[in-house]
């Protein structure tokens, strides 16, 4: 128990990447290099990555809020009036008037049925 207690005590406190710096050594300096440039490579085209699609989220959000979300407003608003007037027709004309005189004025006959 002694003798693994002092082989603890030998053994030098490094962190990881001093150890990965230790091996690097071993390597020659051409595989050092590429490992290097493959490595600062790697940080910018994840950088630039990263920014593009920041952007290109930014110009999605803001042209769907300016394109899109005005379009779904007038239409909610359509279709409210639609309800509305659906809802008056039924008070005055009673419960069948709603539905029937979708298709125009009071009293016309509905259209005729189209033969396929």
């Amino acid at each position: 128990m002694a003798q693994i207690q002092e082989n603890y005590e030998e053994i030098d406190d490094e962190t990881i990447s001093e150890r990965i710096w230790g091996l690097t050594e071993m390597f020659p300096d051409s595989v050092r290099s590429v490992a290097s440039s493959t490595s600062s490579l790697s940080k910018v085209a994840a950088s630039k990555t990263y920014s593009f699609i920041r952007s290109a989220l930014w110009v999605g959000t803001t042209g769907f809020m300016v394109l899109i979300v005005p379009v779904l407003f007038e239409q909610e608003r359509f279709n409210l009036e639609q309800q509305q007037q659906q809802h008056q027709r039924q008070i005055l004309l009673g419960p069948n008037a709603a539905v029937s005189n979708m298709h125009g004025g009071i009293g016309l006959a509905p259209p005729p049925p189209v033969k396929l």
